[in-house]
């Protein structure tokens, strides 16, 4: 590693970037540019060793991909050493491989691609949410978590033969259960933030909005109210992406973005068939030009994000327009 030191510190013609292959075990670290590499641990000892080493280089940007909650010690760690780490889709490491002939996979290959990317995308270093809101969503993603469970014994409990159905019914009731405690600890949870509870309510307010949605929106979706409605409907995933070519117009999709937002917007969305007039005659109006339903929901999806970070950003409940 020695070398490297060396090296950049006698050229300054480029900056250094670092990438890291995170997996359960190792933390394979390549630079950008560079033939050195070098592998450590993923555990306090190996981080701290990791730090140590990069910390004399000052890289521009150091990259990771964001694997499973893998990478969170380590992505924690190097922020606050003051280290410009951020986590990137693997999705678009891969696909960015892919375009530059890389084919291969390994632990080492990966970290010099993650490097590679990272110097060529640059990705904007986003500051880490802190200790109370990654409490929030560890309870939000295991209730979502006990509903698939749940979801899951409840299909199978249809075809199961009648021999079995005295087990699938005991886990059913344990799961409903562990449900309703998960609610309570989230609510709970809430209400030991002031700003949050303030946030509920305002979300609440609009017709269609429960609890668990809000909560998602508190914890999955810091940004609302401090962008554009393109802007957070992008982020989200609701903003619709052109695929034409030529003369050829195809059909709009949408794609990427917080799928668990936008899992509970749908909800929502549901909800609002019932109680939001307003959604509900956007949908109806939709369905009643030839849409499909699904498209009808997501523009519906669409328009409630909206008006939801309309909300947040005046700080004004919801307000339904007059006849």
């Amino acid at each position: 590693m020695g070398a490297v030191v060396n090296q950049i510190q006698s050229s300054s013609v480029s900056p250094l970037f670092v990438g890291i292959d995170v997996s359960g075990e190792f933390l394979d670290v390549a630079c950008h540019e560079s033939t050195e590499y070098f592998r450590v641990t993923n555990s306090p000892e190996g981080i701290a060793d990791l730090i140590n080493r990069l910390l004399p280089l000052k890289p521009q940007r150091v990259v990771l991909e964001a694997t499973g909650k893998l990478e969170r010690a380590v992505l924690e760690a190097l922020c606050q050493a003051g280290l410009p780490a951020v986590a990137v889709n693997p999705k678009w490491v891969r696909d960015f491989a892919k375009s530059t002939g890389r084919l291969a996979k390994t632990d080492r290959i990966d970290a010099r691609v993650i490097a590679h990317y990272g110097a060529a995308v640059k990705p904007a270093v986003r500051p880490l949410n802190d200790e109370q809101t990654q409490q929030l969503q560890a309870l939000i993603l295991r209730r979502a978590q006990l509903i698939e469970m749940l979801t899951a014994e409840q299909n199978r409990r249809k075809r199961a033969h009648r021999a079995a159905l005295p087990s699938i019914d005991e886990l059913i009731r344990f799961l409903q259960q562990r449900i309703k405690d998960a609610d309570h600890d989230i609510d709970t949870f809430l209400r030991s933030n002031e700003l949050w509870c303030k946030t509920e309510a305002l979300l609440r307010s609009a017709p269609g909005i429960g609890r668990a949605t809000a909560a998602t929106l508190i914890a999955f979706l810091p940004e609302l109210g401090t962008l554009s409605g393109r802007q957070i409907a992008s982020l989200v995933g609701l903003a619709p992406f052109n695929v034409d070519s030529g003369s050829y117009q195809g059909q709009r999709h949408i794609k990427g973005g917080r799928h668990i937002v936008r899992r509970a917007l749908y909800m929502a969305c549901v909800a609002a068939q019932r109680a939001n007039p307003q959604i509900k005659a956007f949908c109806d109006q939709l369905r009643a030009r030839g849409k499909k339903t699904k498209v009808a929901f997501i523009a519906g999806m669409r328009k409630l994000l909206t008006q939801l970070n309309a909300m947040m950003r005046d700080a004004i409940p919801w307000n339904p327009p007059k006849a």
